[in-house]
């Protein structure tokens, strides 16, 4: 149905935004192009319930996507899955606007130019790449552009892009692996995705659907699965990041971006077994602070780490124990979530990290620790070496409590949790002049961080069943 020009609204209804989504969709780009500064009006669970949104571009895309958005459904082809159907203009048969992601368009560049595998046991974390990369352009005036995999190369950029000035970048890190049997799959990349977008939304940059990134995602590791290291405890390491890339100065959402995806094979985080580390309780600078960036995974909170990293290593600590507030309440390890075992007095086990509160990373294997310590306290499956009796807390924890607990001999273990190390054991923590000793085992690990990374890394190799593992290839 055409628009009339008087009209300075558009009322969409159930059916005109359910049944007839792609008319709609044509309809309303047609209708925002004519009348920019217009507004919608959707019902919100009744018929004579409506918001009004003054459609901005950023609004306008993401409504659009998420109202029109093409349902895809995987067709396999040899051992691939791809996305088919593209939503069409159903007066014109012409392809509506493509703003979210559509696998059933990605192309694929193979390189002409294949390097060679390096022996396994010289790889260092992230100083290898594989053949491939996977672009996807957004701009706001037609949102995702067609999805492409191409020989890995460098990324050619304006000097006035603003991601160089207003560090509009974030990033996420997750882990492809090959199990004994041939398959190979990623570890809980939902929850990633789901990161990314949030992290997106802080940075004014464009969202996406998950899904469908990752079934791009799955086509460049099928396409490069020789660079994923057959050894025990060897992974190919994946780094989606999404940057602003429009040429202009000025503080404001971007008008185009770039999500792109690189791999890189990595081994094992401690190729001759767990070495605990020690770290500075560090009370001269902060990671995050309240109504701050601390809960996003973006570039901008990482950089600012390095001189404290470099002034802790001076003094002889490998890492930055995070602290806040005069209280020095603990937040993170380096770049990794903490956890601390304290023994109550009456001798009860207590697992603590502290809670997401706007200034905590909601790291996937933080969260996994948890889900599986909670579900060994619930009897769902309990894990052989942890504590029958074992209590799971997301709570506040300072350095009197560790100091205290020290004193008193009920400081069981701290440890540090993260994608590259999965569990990092802690021996000492330097403050204010003087060392905190932590308990280690024989091996380095501690009662409870040893069997919940054990049950962590045998989902991940595959060694035990779990949903938690994307199977990408069989």
């Amino acid at each position: 149905m055409p628009f009339e020009r008087p009209r300075a609204t558009l009322v969409c209804g159930p059916r005109d935004c359910i049944k007839r989504r792609v008319v709609f969709k044509s309809n309303l780009v047609s209708y925002i192009s004519a009348y920019p500064s217009a507004a919608l009006f959707i019902p919100t669970g009744s018929a004579m319930s409506f918001v009004r949104l003054r459609l901005t571009p950023f609004r306008f895309a993401r409504l659009t996507q998420s109202a029109t958005r093409s349902s895809w459904r995987p067709t396999a082809i040899g051992s691939r899955h791809m996305s088919q159907n593209i939503d069409r203009d159903s007066t014109t048969g012409k392809a509506a606007v493509p703003f979210g992601i559509e696998p059933s368009r990605l192309t694929v560049t193979k390189t002409m130019s294949p390097k060679e595998l390096p022996p396994s046991k010289s790889l260092l974390f992230g100083r290898t790449f594989s053949d491939h990369m996977l672009r996807i352009r957004w701009t706001e005036a037609t949102g995702w552009e067609a999805p492409s995999i191409e020989p890995f190369s460098t990324i050619n950029l304006s000097p006035s892009a603003t991601v160089l000035h207003y560090a509009q970048s974030l990033f996420e890190g997750m882990k492809a692996y090959r199990h004994e049997d041939g398959t190979v799959t990623m570890f809980r990349p939902d929850m990633n995705m789901k990161r990314m977008n949030t992290s997106a939304q802080r940075l004014a940059l464009p969202a996406f659907d998950g899904n469908a990134l990752l079934e791009c995602i799955k086509e460049l590791i099928s396409l490069d699965r020789q660079w994923i290291p057959k050894e025990p405890g060897h992974s190919l390491y994946i780094r989606p990041t999404l940057i602003g890339t429009n040429g202009t100065l000025g503080v404001a959402p971007p008008s185009e971006a770039l999500l792109f995806v690189i791999t890189s094979p990595v081994g094992p985080y401690y190729p001759h077994g767990f070495k605990p580390v020690p770290l500075h309780g560090t009370t001269e600078y902060i990671r995050a602070a309240p109504g701050g960036t601390g809960a996003y995974k973006l570039a901008a909170n990482y950089a600012p780490g390095v001189v404290a990293q470099k002034s802790a290593a001076k003094q002889g600590y490998a890492q930055n124990l995070w602290l806040h507030g005069p209280e020095h309440w603990l937040t993170e390890v380096g770049t990794m979530n903490l956890f601390a075992v304290i023994k109550d007095k009456d001798g009860i086990t207590e697992l603590i990290t502290p809670p997401l509160d706007g200034m905590i990373l909601p790291g996937v294997t933080r969260d996994s620790v948890l889900a599986l310590a909670r579900n060994h306290v619930s009897g769902v499956k309990r894990l052989g070496g942890l504590p029958d009796v074992i209590k799971v807390s997301e709570r506040p924890i300072n350095m009197g409590e560790i100091i205290q607990s020290s004193k008193e001999g009920r400081l069981v273990e701290l440890f540090g949790t993260g994608t590259a190390a999965v569990v990092t054991p802690v021996d000492r923590i330097g403050y204010n002049g003087g060392d905190v000793v932590i308990p280690t085992g024989k091996d380095g690990m501690g009662p409870v961080s040893k069997p919940l990374w054990t049950e962590l890394v045998g989902i991940q190799t595959g060694a035990i069943k779990s949903d938690w593992n994307y199977v990408v290839a069989q």
